[in-house]
């Protein structure tokens, strides 16, 4: 994933709504998001080549995504795996504390991961050493840092979702969903082998959590309901 965006406590029935982008060889196998495991139950998308997701969240609220660091760490364990760990924590600070554990134990490549649920949401980043930063609220934005433009991008995403920003959740979602198809800010990409295989919208509301899943470039893929689940599932 390359381009993820949270709101956190910005609208009072939504507290978190969290859109991003895959960006990703063409050809590495993976499938839609389902639903697997209880206590917490999770619904998230799979890669099927190095296991694990890169997005999720769970029937307790809590939202899951990662984007690379670009770096010289070698990763033994594969990130999409982690974010499997940090989602099975059930809420966002038992999934912090998670990852402290995880990174003193096992190596992995360089990323950005954010934590978010109703009470708490937090940015960890790893490039051999974590820095965890508690968010305040607002619209955050993560891309692949150390790619061509990152920051530029990061920039950009940013201002498109907060600039005269929406008053409502299904506002900042229909605004994440025409930044996420963007070409000219760099965000739906298109390449060689290489580009934008999906992107996702998942709101945690006051009825419950509701996932959104375009399985291919949002400029030309519909977004469908994945499922989610009701309050009290």
């Amino acid at each position: 994933m390359c381009t993820l965006a949270v709101a956190w406590q910005v609208y009072d029935d939504a507290p978190v709504v969290a859109a991003a982008n895959r960006d990703e060889a063409l050809g590495r196998p993976s499938t839609p998001p389902a639903v697997t495991g209880a206590d917490p139950a999770v619904l998230a998308p799979r890669d099927e080549e190095a296991g694990g997701t890169w997005t999720g969240v769970t029937d307790t609220g809590l939202y899951v995504g990662v984007t690379n660091r670009w770096s010289d760490l070698d990763g033994e364990r594969s990130r999409g795996l982690l974010v499997d760990d940090a989602l099975r924590a059930g809420d966002a600070d038992a999934a912090r504390e998670r990852v402290e554990r995880e990174v003193e134990s096992r190596a992995y490549a360089g990323f950005n991961l954010v934590l978010a649920d109703a009470a708490s949401a937090y940015l960890l980043r790893w490039d051999g050493a974590l820095s965890v930063e508690a968010l305040d609220p607002g619209v955050h934005v993560a891309t692949t840092t150390g790619a061509p433009d990152a920051e530029g991008r990061r920039e950009r995403v940013c201002d498109a979702l907060t600039t005269r920003r929406p008053r409502s959740a299904a506002g900042f979602r229909g605004r994440a969903k025409r930044v996420l198809a963007d070409h000219d800010r760099r965000v739906c990409l298109h390449g060689h082998g290489y580009g934008t295989r999906s992107s996702t919208i998942v709101t945690v509301g006051a009825r419950g959590v509701r996932y959104a899943f375009a399985d291919g470039p949002p400029c030309r893929t519909p977004y469908r309901d994945a499922g989610g689940f009701a309050r009290g599932d």
